[in-house]
């Protein structure tokens, strides 16, 4: 059985300016280096659907939803935080993003896909219930986890993000959900500047400081996450891939490298192999330096799949 490649090429439509870091060649340098490596050799790829009103309201109050359409510009651009816009495009692409984890959850549970990587934009984890920030719109892990529980009927699902950057989006919607257990890495004192105080018990927040490097990243894993998700026995995982804590990514300063995310893709794989039925699906987060977000992407997608 093959993983799941999912994208679509209107994630790429949306764009923010032609200075901004989160931008359209971030697909292309990931489907690049997977077509390079022969990684794609091994995977079925789908177009990511869009996702439905109802889907969305999963995560997002229904008020949210239709705000965000609503604001969609028929030309330039419109400014929905210091550094996010919309432009004619990005509604559609979000819908897409999101609908990409609703196809990858169903692929996994019905045992179409073992796993499932989507490659798509805008990313998902810093915008809330009610709340679009950070380069984020629709929390698109959030809906596939929803989709998950109270579509499928699973009791149990885990969420691992490992960007540079606290999802905060994902711990304001699910801080309050027991169904979920939450855990993250992410570096202290940038944006959004929060995580430090989990909001919830089911909140297994690490905030490590900057240049930390490898050692203590792994370590944060093996000591905190792991335990957590033995305790929890997830019967699905979902990860928010946030590859921008990369040593050559200015986004953050973790010092982290390729090995690192093939590392604790590693231990999320083992997780899943012993609780949950292998079952994964991995969205695309941050990651804006085009060649480690390439060479990072593929070395996560790598161990994900089993091709390592």
């Amino acid at each position: 059985m093959l993983a799941a490649y999912i994208t679509h090429p209107d994630c790429q439509k949306h764009e923010m300016g032609v200075d901004h870091p989160e931008a359209p060649a971030r697909i292309g340098a990931i489907n690049d280096q997977l077509l390079i490596t022969g990684l794609l050799d091994y995977m079925q790829s789908y177009e990511a659907p869009l996702a439905s009103t109802a889907q969305l309201e999963q995560a997002h109050s229904p008020l949210f939803v239709r705000d965000v359409e609503a604001h969609r510009p028929s030309s330039g651009y419109v400014q929905v935080d210091p550094d996010t816009r919309m432009n004619p495009f990005t509604f559609q692409a979000a819908k897409r993003a999101a609908g990409a984890a609703v196809l990858a959850t169903d692929l996994v549970i019905k045992g179409e896909a073992r796993v499932a990587f989507c490659n798509v934009r805008p990313p998902g984890h810093h915008a809330g219930r009610a709340s679009a920030a950070g380069f984020c719109f629709f929390n698109n892990v959030v809906v596939g986890i929803r989709h998950a529980l109270n579509v499928h009927g699973l009791e149990r699902v885990a969420l691992i993000d490992f960007d540079v950057h606290h999802g905060n989006g994902s711990e304001n919607i699910l801080h309050e959900d027991p169904r979920v257990l939450m855990c993250s890495t992410f570096e202290e004192g940038v944006y959004p500047f929060s995580g430090a105080v989990p909001m919830g018990p089911n909140m297994i927040n690490v905030s490590l400081p900057s240049r930390s490097g490898s050692k203590a990243f792994r370590a944060s894993v093996s000591e905190t996450w792991i335990p957590a998700l033995e305790k929890f026995k997830p019967q699905m995982i979902f990860i928010s891939a946030g590859f921008d804590g990369h040593r050559e990514d200015d986004m953050g300063n973790l010092g982290l490298v390729e090995d690192d995310y093939a590392w604790v893709t590693a231990q999320i794989v083992k997780v899943a192999n012993t609780y949950a039925q292998g079952r994964i699906v991995s969205c695309l987060e941050g990651g804006y330096v085009l060649s480690p977000l390439g060479r990072s992407a593929a070395a996560h997608v790598k161990v994900l799949i089993g091709a390592d």
